[in-house]
Order: C-alpha cells, then structure tokens, then sequence
C-alpha cells in the first residue's frame, strides 16, 4: 500500500485594518464644536428671554403702584393738590432717579424717600413671604433682590385745553419706568394718570 503525502499551502493575507483618519476626526470635532455654540447660543437666548419678561412684569407693576400711592395718599389728606408737582414748587423728584423705598408719607419717588433701594421679596425654602414690604432687612429666610437697574421718572403736569389754556383744576401724572439691562436694551414702561383738585383746595 502505498501512502502519499501532500503538501497544502495556506496563504496568509495581511489583515486589513481600517479607521479613521487625522482629517476625519478634525471634521468631526468641527461638527460638534459648531453644534455646541449653537446649543450655548439658544440657551442664552432663552435666559435673556426669561429675564427680559421678568425686568417687564415688575416695571409694570412698579409703575401702577407708584400712581395709585399717589391717589391713596391724595384721597387720604395726606397731601394737597399743590403737593402733587414736581420740585421746587411739589414734593416729587424730577427726572430719572434711582427706585428707593418711599419715606415717611409712603409715597414713593418724592424728597421723602429713603435711601434703601427698592427691591423684589422673594420667598425661601419654606415658600412663605415674611418680610413686610417696606421693611430694609429681610425676614426669616425670605431673599432680598434689589432693584438696581431700573430707575423712575415722575411727570407732573397740568392738563390743556385746544387752545393751550391749563386747567388749574387738573394735573396729569406719568410715571415710567426705565430698566437697563446691559448696555444694548433700555426700556421705558408708562403709566398715565389725572388727579383732580376741589375749588376749596385751590383756594
């Protein structure tokens, strides 16, 4: 019997190992550096948008409580008719001033004023406001954010008739609001009013 052998031969082919290369990479950080500026960019906007309704909503509201201190005070006796100009012949300030906590008479933006600047009261861990609103140090753990970017204008002046005549028995009040935010954005926020003067008063 015959016994035959045979040689098999195997050929090994070098493995092919494919990856990225430098370029690929590159372009790839490019992607997602552009992707994360944009995502920074959004969530900026969105505070910016956040903050910007926030500064809206208590210029509002900093405006209407400053005409009707001004009715209060009026209908109270607390001032005259003849108080209500701005100086030296009345008691309010003239120009843009900064928002302090009103003095003595409760009404703010007059000679009378504090130098404790308005704030927003916000409530701490346990939800409840404790600080009364005029109050110059916090109550509790209540959290004091000063108004320091907004600055308010009381106008006083007396209401015209079509021929330019002044009524001495009305004066028109507009309060505005101003709020700076940052360098870029400056915005005014109005509220407009008429106070009235009886003939005993004038007198």
């Amino acid at each position: 019997m015959k016994t035959s052998f045979r040689r098999i031969s195997k050929s090994s082919k070098a493995t092919k190992c494919e990856g990225f290369t430098l370029i690929e990479v590159m372009i790839a950080a490019v992607i997602m550096v552009v992707g994360l500026l944009a995502l920074m960019a959004l969530f900026a906007k969105a505070l910016s948008a956040v903050q910007f309704a926030q500064d809206d909503q208590i210029a509002k509201q900093k405006s209407r409580e400053t005409l009707e201190s001004i009715y209060a005070a009026r209908n109270d006796g607390m001032i005259t008719f003849n108080d209500i100009q701005n100086v030296p012949n009345g008691i309010f300030k003239s120009g843009f001033n900064p928002m302090y906590l009103p003095g003595g008479n409760g009404i703010p933006g007059t000679t009378s004023d504090t130098n404790i600047l308005d704030r927003v009261i916000l409530p701490g861990k346990d939800g409840i406001v404790q600080t009364p609103p005029n109050s110059p140090a916090p109550a509790g753990d209540d959290v004091l954010v000063p108004l320091s970017n907004f600055q308010r204008q009381i106008d006083i002046a007396p209401v015209t008739d079509q021929n330019n005549n002044a009524n001495p028995f009305l004066a028109k009040i507009t309060v505005t609001i101003r709020v700076n935010s940052g360098s870029m954005y400056q915005r005014d926020y109005q509220t407009t009013g008429y106070v009235a003067a009886t003939q005993s008063t004038v007198q």
